[in-house]
């Protein structure tokens, strides 16, 4: 029997703590983390060596058995939640059923997951409704908006009285449109059993495309480096801005030489505290802000510059936080 969805996104309470509103002229980034494991006093991680950039998040753990016999556990990414709208489009890197292009090793070796996915519009579930008439379970992509204008008339005016799509009425100036907008909810999980063998460590690795959210323009300060106090008072929190980071940010705005975005990249570091003890004994993380030109910022402490474009944290003994927020400022041009 394969284990149920709900099951596999238990093994990580509140993974999934929100994601960022959408702005105008704004892509939602989604909150994505590590690996989950039913909380045990038998397996624990040992290291965690986390490395994030716009174009890939990166993890390597060591996992250790502290038992005298071997443990057979199954292991789950969670994938966060998509939600279709009619307001705004989510930042999802591919529409295939990967939509982070999640990969896995275990001792270098290349695993199969296996994905468990169902669609939700509201508590109902309507996973067999949308495979019946071909439309993907991804709310997001040409692929679902085609199979969706496929849709039997009846089906789909049944589909808007129950919430699964919302109808959206616009004149682009061809006359007036109707087009079907998706308003479920994917809710995934990549996961595989494994065995972890009496007193040795086993090594873990995996990557995936993070899902960006972004700006076109700065969103706390206005065109001339002068702050919203509403939206600075929010950032400062969340991404722990200090004052020379808001003066840099500032100084470039009030220049006009160049145009500046936002880009937003939401990791939940909560999960490695679901492995034995709620520790991990040794934690490295990475954050490579792409570009020279680029600003970035972050909460953490004892942050150390270790290039042009990268910033290093190193912990031993280290409880995580629930999530990891990161703020780059890139230049446009």
């Amino acid at each position: 029997m394969r284990p149920s969805l709900t099951a596999l996104l238990l093994l990580s309470a509140a993974l999934l703590l929100g994601q960022p509103a959408a702005a105008n002229d704004s892509m939602a980034a989604l909150d994505t983390g590590g690996l989950v494991l039913e909380r045990s006093a038998e397996v624990e991680m040992a290291r965690e060596h986390l490395r994030v950039s716009p174009a890939q998040i990166a993890v390597d753990y060591v996992f250790r058995n502290r038992t005298d016999r071997d443990i057979t556990a199954r292991v789950a990414f969670p994938m966060p939640d998509v939600t279709g709208s009619m307001d705004f489009m989510v930042a999802v890197p591919r529409e295939d059923a990967n939509l982070l292009g999640f990969s896995v090793t275990q001792d270098g070796k290349p695993l199969q997951p296996q994905l468990e996915a169902r669609a939700f519009a509201g508590k109902e579930e309507i996973t067999a409704a949308l495979t019946e008439h071909k439309v993907p379970l991804q709310p997001f992509g040409e692929a679902t908006e085609k199979a969706l204008a496929a849709v039997p008339d009846a089906v789909a005016a049944d589909w808007e009285q129950r919430g699964i799509i919302g109808i959206d009425e616009y004149d682009a100036g061809q006359g007036w449109q109707r087009d079907r907008v998706p308003l479920w909810r994917l809710a995934s999980a990549w996961h595989w059993q494994t065995i972890f063998p009496a007193g040795r460590q086993v090594a873990v690795a995996h990557r995936y495309t993070p899902s960006l959210g972004g700006s076109a323009g700065i969103t706390f300060m206005d065109p001339d480096g002068k702050p919203y106090p509403e939206g600075m008072a929010d950032y400062r929190k969340r991404y722990c801005m200090d004052d020379a980071f808001i003066a840099a940010v500032g100084k470039r705005l009030a220049e006009g030489k160049r145009q500046w975005a936002e880009q937003w990249i939401s990791y939940v570091l909560g999960t490695g505290g679901n492995w034995a003890g709620g520790r991990i004994g040794d934690f490295t993380l990475e954050v490579d802000k792409g570009s020279p030109d680029a600003l970035v910022s972050f909460c953490a402490d004892g942050v150390e510059k270790t290039g042009e474009t990268t910033f290093r944290v190193h912990k031993t003994d280290f409880a995580p936080p629930p999530r990891l927020d990161v703020l780059i400022i890139r230049p446009l041009d």
